[in-house]
């Protein structure tokens, strides 16, 4: 047994990272952390109809990205691997030869077709569907007819018509009977280790003293337990996590919307906000508190006030997370962090005065919510991408703007100054020789300056522009 606590997050490179397995890895990670254990990455790639390397590679740049660095794993070698299961099948052969040695396992040459049959004709007669054992007793001879007919075997664990019982650290006492549970199969009939067998091999192979997972995973808990006393092995303590769920309160998928980590990436969330997002479903931090820093996750996470209920997964919650990370994010952090969407929204920034764009920046940033909307708000300070918009057309048409417009723009001629004292003088000057104010008077200096009614506060959008830019917009709506 482990001196000090190790947990693992073993995905199957099957798929993106989907936001419910970046939480199972973010709660492991934190208890590793919380408890000075290990985090353990292992890539179930057993499935080979379905695992690319694609995948696997997204997958370690996700977890990477995240900040969810392991302790063992793929490219962090350690003394408990490899670290993928396609390379630790002669390991599951020689404990698929201990099973049979113990007469605790059995070839089963039933076809899908014949299993289907047999699974409705159970549920036709209201009876939970599992294997009835039709190949347990069969004869060497039936077998060797079988085999000779080509049909290669699967092999299936023989189960106990025993209780099983586990204490579960956030559902508490657990239980499952086995008389309710059908043989099951271990070891595929192409020869691949299936889930709870493979699983249960490399948990204990690898020292793994705890297993966090989501709740979907309980019922293969009484499957691996059984696995666990067959060979002998101390169980680990498990503890299962409630699911994320979507609005409708079904199991979180495509159809509620964006559901990887790479999604959420490419939208622009930072990846502090995404941790600390998910840290918060399910789980309850002291005080309330929904902001939290890595270190202060990692200090006040426990699995004992996990939540057993389903966690609501709320797109507008960590957009509004994400905006408070934005708003703290240091400007020239930000700027770096914004290079692959300025250039996908066409901007080349190294063309560009640092110290200029520093400003635009930390300007615009209290109004962006996502990474990715900034094009559409630094379009305002760019000529080239500068454009009235509809609402502030309306404005600019109004009778009563024309000579706003013009009384600001007459005074920027003959203005000197620096940009604040110049803005304020203008207005001043507006006001008195037009007579308009509030609304009326600032509104549509904004739309002829900025092209829109809505944006940064405008003596600071000035300041950036400078008296010549500001000039340009305003003249055709000023002659």
């Amino acid at each position: 047994m482990a001196d000090k606590p190790r947990v693992r997050f073993a995905p199957s490179p099957t798929g993106e990272l989907h936001v419910g397995n970046a939480r199972t890895a973010l709660f492991n990670w934190m208890f590793a952390r919380h408890q000075g254990g290990d985090f353990v990455l292992r890539i179930e790639d057993t499935d080979e109809s379905r695992s690319a390397l694609s995948y696997q590679v997204n997958l370690l740049n996700d977890l990477t990205w995240l900040g969810l660095d392991w302790d063992e794993g793929p490219q962090k070698e350690g003394a408990y691997g490899p670290y993928k299961q396609s390379e630790r099948l002669d390991i599951y052969t020689r404990h698929l030869q201990q099973l049979e040695a113990a007469d605790l396992v059995y070839p089963c040459y039933c076809t899908e077709e014949e299993l289907e049959e047999e699974r409705q004709a159970l549920i036709l007669s209201k009876r939970m569907p599992r294997y009835m054992g039709k190949c347990r007793k069969l004869t060497r001879q039936e077998r060797q007819q079988k085999e000779a007919a080509g049909r290669k075997p699967s092999f299936r664990f023989k189960v106990p018509d025993e209780t099983f019982q586990f204490d579960d650290l956030i559902r508490g006492a657990m239980k499952f009977e086995g008389t309710a549970i059908g043989d099951f199969i271990i070891v595929r009939s192409n020869g691949m280790p299936a889930y709870n067998f493979a699983v249960v091999i490399d948990d204990h192979l690898m020292g793994i003293t705890h297993v966090i997972r989501g709740e979907d995973h309980l019922s293969n808990t009484a499957l691996q337990i059984m696995l666990y006393n067959a060979f002998g092995f101390p169980p680990p303590t498990f503890a299962h996590h409630c699911l994320i769920l979507g609005r409708d309160r079904s199991k979180l998928s495509k159809r509620h919307g964006s559901v990887s980590v790479g999604e959420f990436r490419k939208q622009g969330i930072l990846p502090e906000a995404l941790m600390n997002y998910l840290g918060l479903l399910g789980s309850s931090f002291t005080e309330g508190r929904e902001v939290l820093s890595r270190e202060e996750m990692i200090t006040a996470f426990s699995l004992e006030r996990a939540s057993k209920s389903g966690a609501i997964f709320d797109e507008e919650k960590l957009h509004w997370l994400n905006a408070i990370y934005i708003r703290n994010c240091p400007t020239e952090d930000l700027v770096s962090r914004l290079q692959p969407f300025l250039e996908r929204a066409g901007y080349k920034t190294d063309t560009l005065d640092p110290v200029w764009f520093h400003q635009v920046i930390d300007l615009i940033k209290n109004d962006l919510t996502t990474l990715a909307e900034v094009g559409s708000h630094i379009d305002i300070f760019f000529d080239d991408k500068f454009a009235i918009t509809a609402e502030a057309g309306q404005i600019l048409e109004k009778a009563s703007s024309c000579p706003v417009v013009k009384a600001f723009a007459e005074y920027l001629k003959t203005a000197a100054g620096n940009p604040q004292e110049i803005y304020l003088a203008a207005i001043k000057y507006t006001k008195e020789k037009t007579g308009v104010k509030g609304k009326d008077l600032f509104m549509p200096i904004r739309a002829a300056l900025t092209g829109r009614v809505h944006g940064p506060e405008l003596d600071k959008v000035f300041a950036i522009l400078g008296k010549n830019a500001a000039l340009n917009r305003l003249k055709p709506f000023a002659d």
